[in-house]
């Protein structure tokens, strides 16, 4: 069995997050949950792997997804700032909620720490309200466990309910189609993802967080930690148009992501706009391929919406009105399967 090469310097891998384990590790996991709970607790819809999990209980579909902030939070620790993760911590929930066409409804949080801090946790607690007001969403409950023989530092996640509104079917991308368009619409910046590599960058080449990069206003470590922009507004316009056939939330696993809402056909991205200045930034320092790049940063576009050629420009008006107004075409579906992006030379088979 040939070996496989050792991981660049400038990798996901090298920076301790070697995706390849990790996926086998999963299926390890998921081979052993053999158990199907009985109808009289529901139906499942669709199988693991999508944004969120579908439940249908009597006629009421109920979608379920969790996440955590990842190694954003030592980059919160560092910096002394918890606000700004508090809000991604709704956020990176849910965008997965809105990426199925659910409207949220409720969220929890798990909050594993060292230590109970007042001022940390009213931080987070500010910034979880902002988040919450933007998905307009109950805080319904959670679980703050103190385990410093657990953590070093603290790991955030949380859980979050949604539903769909009479009449919305959810999005689930089993509708798309060749030649169906691709609307992207920006990220506020690294959101939640890929900080793993990021602050490995900025330790080994000895940047200061605390210093702006060249053309940049804020420092370094105020980009980074920038609060992942939420999408709920944007689903919540378009869901119930029958023009529109999938959402996809960019997150862990860059353009990858797409595949999760089809894998059974293709996605060209031909228009996916310049590198963002942050991203370029640690692309250079680092030596950080570009495939590597477009596999671990969600590089400018945060969400998208696949819609049917006839609809897009009703379903970029409608974007626009809830506050979405840089929506715009960055490719189309095709037949096949797995992501491109022909202008880079780039394509990705599939998720893991």
């Amino acid at each position: 069995m040939a070996r496989r090469p050792e991981p660049g310097p400038g990798t996901y891998a090298a920076a301790g997050v070697d995706r390849v384990p990790v996926a086998r590790a999963l299926a390890a996991l998921l081979a052993g949950v053999r158990y199907r709970a009985p109808p009289a607790s529901g139906r499942r819809r669709g199988e693991a792997g999508h944004y969120a999990g579908l439940l249908r209980i009597g006629r009421e579909t109920l979608a379920l997804t969790t996440d955590t902030v990842g190694t954003k939070s030592l980059l919160a620790q560092e910096l002394g700032r918890w606000e700004e993760v508090g809000e991604d911590l709704v956020a990176v929930n849910v965008n997965d909620l809105a990426a199925v066409g659910a409207r949220p409804a409720g969220f929890v949080d798990s909050l594993s720490l060292a230590r109970p801090d007042p001022r940390q946790l009213a931080a987070l607690g500010r910034g979880m309200d902002r988040g919450l007001r933007a998905a307009r969403a109950h805080l319904l409950g959670g679980e703050t466990a103190i385990v410093p023989e657990i953590v070093r530092g603290p790991d955030l996640g949380g859980t979050a309910l949604g539903f769909f509104p009479a009449g919305r079917r959810p999005v689930t991308g089993d509708r798309l189609r060749a030649g169906d368009l691709l609307l992207g619409l920006a990220a506020s910046g690294l959101h939640a993802n890929g900080l793993t590599l990021a602050r490995r960058i900025v330790r080994d080449r000895g940047i200061a967080l605390n210093r702006p990069r060249p053309g940049a206003t804020e420092s370094i470590g105020r980009e980074m930690l920038r609060p992942t922009r939420i999408y709920v507004a944007a689903t919540e316009a378009v869901a119930d148009d029958p023009g529109v056939t999938g959402f996809a939330h960019i997150s862990g696993g860059g353009v990858r992501n797409l595949v999760r809402l089809n894998p059974s056909v293709g996605f060209d991205l031909d228009a996916v706009g310049p590198v963002p200045p942050l991203c370029a930034f640690l692309q250079e320092a680092g030596g950080v391929p570009l495939r590597e790049m477009y596999q671990t940063f969600n590089m400018g576009i945060g969400f998208v919406v696949a819609v049917r050629p006839g609809a897009a420009d009703r379903v970029r008006t409608r974007l626009g009105r809830v506050g979405y107004p840089d929506a715009r075409p960055i490719g189309r579906v095709r037949a096949g399967r797995g992501v491109r992006i022909p202008p880079l030379g780039l394509s990705y088979l599939g998720y893991a």
